[in-house]
């Protein structure tokens, strides 16, 4: 009898059955493209689901075709997923992310565009709705917003919402506040920023080629760790046209994460641990300890002192030396009056000049 070895494989078997319903998903999904070469201006190894589809080129994506019968709805995402919940830290710590992208909507009623955060379910859930998402499928989302529905609470059809697990967002901003346009076909740049310490998203819209706005549009506290605890999700840009044919085009597309360094934290020390170290030694030092503590509190005292009696010393002095000098003058001399008179006196004087003549 011939005994085969049988290879083991040594593989969570929860990420193995996670990776075979990912792949079920890609095969199942109509419309799928790989990205196979890196583009200068889109995150590499996208996947292309739906009706996306790159165009001019392939310098652009384009979501959406107006020249389906039916409603049009197209995905791109990462390939590769990414953990929320970071779990090379201890403890385990949310991530951060930052992402930008530039996009155009075409001047009729549609969806307009979302930034998705989604689960490796929703790619069985794939559907023609509004951006792709269905009932019962977890999702985080920004979309800029281009069509009024009343029952989902829009403000107006040109906005920015979040939604969390639904379709009725959150909290929304007005894009007119901007002087701008979602579906005028021009293009736009936005920013979405994820902060995990402060628990924060911030949502930046402009015109294409002007600077980052300092002032976010829209500005709201989520937890994004708590409500991707349990797993991965994929990152991606979706749109539906609804029924008009609206179309909507990425023209690049940047995504990056964020955590805080390993070396930045530290950890606290075990308080039973370091009392049971140090508890003999405690004992040991601690007459020792009294009579430092005594001396010390005599010397600083001393030197206390000390510096108060200089201190007077010196205020003493200068009022000593302030005080006023009274200086004593001598009395004017005085001149007494004295009598004068006056007397006649006589000079003779001699003319022998005039003797000798003769």
């Amino acid at each position: 009898m011939v005994i085969f070895p049988i290879p083991v494989f040594n593989y969570p078997i929860n990420h193995l059955i996670s990776s075979t319903i990912f792949l079920f998903a890609l095969f199942s999904t109509p419309h799928i493209s790989l990205s196979l070469s890196n583009k200068p201006y889109f995150v590499p190894n996208l996947v292309l689901i739906g009706d996306a589809k790159f165009t001019n080129n392939s310098s652009s994506i384009q979501l959406t075709d107006p020249k389906n019968s039916s409603p049009s709805s197209g995905f791109v995402i990462q390939k590769k997923p990414i953990k929320i919940l970071s779990s090379n830290s201890r403890p385990i710590r949310s991530i951060s992310f930052s992402t930008d992208f530039t996009f155009s909507i075409s001047p009729h009623n549609g969806d307009g565009l979302a930034f998705l955060l989604v689960s490796r379910k929703f790619m069985l859930k794939f559907s023609k709705q509004s951006f792709g998402v269905s009932k019962g499928s977890p999702f985080f989302a920004v979309e800029y917003d281009t069509f009024f529905d009343e029952n989902l609470g829009d403000v107006n059809s040109n906005h920015v919402g979040i939604d969390v697990g639904s379709l009725v967002s959150v909290k929304t901003s007005n894009v007119s506040s901007l002087n701008l346009v979602l579906n005028s076909g021009m293009k736009l740049h936005s920013w979405i920023d994820y902060d995990s310490s402060s628990k924060q998203l911030e949502v930046r819209l402009s015109k294409f080629g002007l600077a980052r706005p300092y002032n976010p549009l829209l500005v709201h506290p989520i937890d994004l760790g708590e409500m991707w605890r349990n797993g991965e999700v994929f990152v991606g840009l979706s749109s539906s046209s609804g029924n008009s044919k609206q179309t909507s085009n990425v023209y690049a597309w940047k995504f990056k994460t964020r955590s805080v360094p390993k070396w930045l934290h530290s950890h606290p020390v075990d308080p039973r641990v370091f009392s049971n170290v140090h508890g003999e030694e405690k004992g040991e030092n601690k007459g020792w300890v009294c009579v430092l503590g005594f001396l010390s509190g005599l010397i600083m005292m001393i030197g206390f002192g000390a510096l108060i009696a200089v201190v007077i010393m010196f205020l003493w002095a200068i009022f000593e030396n302030s005080r006023e000098t009274i200086v004593t003058i001598p009395a004017k001399c005085t001149v007494q009056p004295g009598d004068f008179k006056y007397q006649k006196i006589n000079v003779v004087i001699n003319d022998n000049s005039v003797d000798a003549k003769h």
